[in-house]
């Protein structure tokens, strides 16, 4: 389990195709806590921590996570939101994240306001996921509230720390990004199927 605040900002410095996997090697200042078979939430994507080599570790993408998310599109250089497991007992600061992308959306403006920035995404709602206005959603790991929610698309608002510390800095209009919906809404969504 993940809340969404991201904790850190790491910098992809290898890749390596295996067959169908994708080896992802990031460099990150928490990469000295971690250890071999830790869960860390790349842009939302739970990945398992394979090896450590001083500065850097290694994840594996597999066909499945490569499939349903924005990870195989990283480039050597590329930023990525980073956050740890949560402890049992820790303060949930963002919103239940699972660390499971339930599919990609498209950045389709980014309207930069006093301070502020809203940013637009456009989604495949044939897939049956759905947005609340002011509910949670989850964009490449960090927990934020949606505004303006329709069929197919919701804007985020960003405040200046989140641009800042988050990959949100290096979004364009075109930019794919992974999107894990409101856990409960998940839920409430497939009761409400299950009684049409």
């Amino acid at each position: 389990m993940f809340t969404g605040i991201i904790e850190n900002i790491g910098v992809v410095s290898n890749l390596k195709t295996e067959l169908d996997n994708l080896h992802i090697t990031i460099k990150s200042s928490i990469t000295s806590e971690l250890k071999i078979d830790q869960s860390v939430a790349h842009n939302g994507v739970c990945l398992t921590v394979v090896e450590i080599n001083n500065d850097t570790y290694t994840v594996t993408a597999i066909k499945e996570t490569l499939d349903k998310t924005s990870i195989g599109t990283l480039q050597v250089h590329d930023k990525v939101n980073l956050e740890r497991a949560m402890k049992l007992g820790d303060r949930l600061d963002g919103h239940i994240v699972q660390g499971h992308v339930d599919q990609t959306a498209k950045c389709i403006n980014i309207k930069e306001e006093s301070g502020s920035w809203v940013f637009t995404f456009k989604y495949d709602s044939t897939l049956n996921n759905i947005t609340i206005e002011k509910g949670s959603i989850t964009i490449n790991g960090t927990s934020l509230t949606v505004v303006n929610s329709k069929k197919d698309t919701f804007s985020v608002a960003i405040i200046p720390y989140t641009y800042k510390h988050t990959n949100f800095n290096t979004f364009k209009i075109g930019t794919i990004v992974n999107l894990e919906f409101d856990v409960l809404g998940k839920y409430v969504a497939k009761l409400v199927d299950l009684n049409r």
